[in-house]
């Protein structure tokens, strides 16, 4: 059974179509249904059922995704294993950080990380936590920017613990006030980011808790265009501290929330258990002795070669 043919198979289902899954694994999109074509013809089943331009799978097909994601990650740990050998003069590192508050906190890694080791090919995927997540577990990426609270598979390292301030526009009559309760704000229409990203449902579930469901009129992965939105006075947006002061501007006005426990927690994440490449354990150590994050529990990380 060839990797590549797996590697296929995973991405049609994961991106919904061979069109998009070619785009991930460098290849032509015939390509890709040659190589689930192939490993329905191996395994003599079929895997997906095509209907039209959509695909589904079928039961074997559940399991043959759910083992082969299992199986690529193994594959990635023994690659990172054996980069491990020939220590940082070359290798990968695959990160995977989301669109929320990167520029500030992880830019600056990058960049040092570049200087001191120049051999490393660093590999960047943006998304959602929820996508970062799935990507952290099928192994696309060593390590990523999550937001608390995470899940059990992954360790992780405190990057930045922000409250989330509530955006409007400038003449919005709550605009002078330092600190709204969130239930004051039960009859103002949201601007909340997609599903995929953390904040969407941190927002919503503290909605409910303060006994209200929140009338969402916009959703966006894009932070300028929803502050220019809550600017025109179409609504109410939350962003982290980090990001409202970034981005503040005489046209809009923060608002602190009266609810504490309402804050966005950025971390860097990896899978527990996972063998972690010198690269990632660099970059690990850079970033907290950058002071960028804390610095990993003790036997989490080995310090890297100098």
């Amino acid at each position: 059974m060839e990797l590549r043919n797996l590697r296929a198979f995973v991405e049609v289902v994961r991106r919904g179509g061979f069109t998009e899954a070619s785009k991930i694994v460098l290849t032509t999109q015939s390509a890709v249904s040659k190589s689930v074509k192939l490993l329905e013809e191996e395994l003599d089943l079929k895997l997906l059922d095509r209907i039209g331009t959509k695909s589904a799978l079928t039961a074997a097909g559940e399991i043959v995704f759910r083992r082969a994601v299992k199986m690529l990650a193994e594959r990635d740990d023994l690659m990172a294993e054996l980069d491990a050998l020939r220590g940082l003069r070359r290798g990968s590192l695959r990160v995977g950080l989301p669109a929320v508050g990167s520029d500030a906190l992880f830019a600056p890694i990058f960049s040092a990380f570049r200087g001191r080791y120049p051999g490393i090919d660093i590999q960047l995927i943006e998304g959602g936590s929820r996508h970062l997540e799935d990507a952290l577990r099928a192994g696309e990426v060593e390590i990523a920017g999550l937001i608390q609270p995470i899940s059990p598979d992954f360790d992780s390292a405190l990057v930045r613990h922000d409250p989330i301030l509530a955006i409007c526009a400038a003449d919005h009559p709550l605009a002078g006030q330092t600190e709204v309760a969130l239930e004051d704000l039960a009859e103002e229409p949201f601007i909340l980011f997609d599903a995929g990203f953390t904040m969407h449902g941190l927002l919503i579930e503290a909605c409910k808790r303060h006994g209200f469901t929140p009338k969402v009129i916009a959703s966006s992965s894009q932070i300028s265009f929803m502050l220019k939105l809550a600017a025109g006075g179409l609504g109410i947006t939350f962003m982290p501290q980090l990001i409202a002061e970034m981005n503040a501007h005489e046209s809009i006005g923060r608002i602190g929330l009266a609810d504490r426990d309402i804050a966005w927690g950025m971390t860097l994440a990896w899978r527990r258990g996972a063998f972690l490449s010198r690269a990632a354990e660099a970059w690990l150590q850079l970033a907290a002795s950058m002071g960028v994050c804390a610095a990993p529990a003790d036997g989490a990380v080995k310090p890297p070669p100098r």
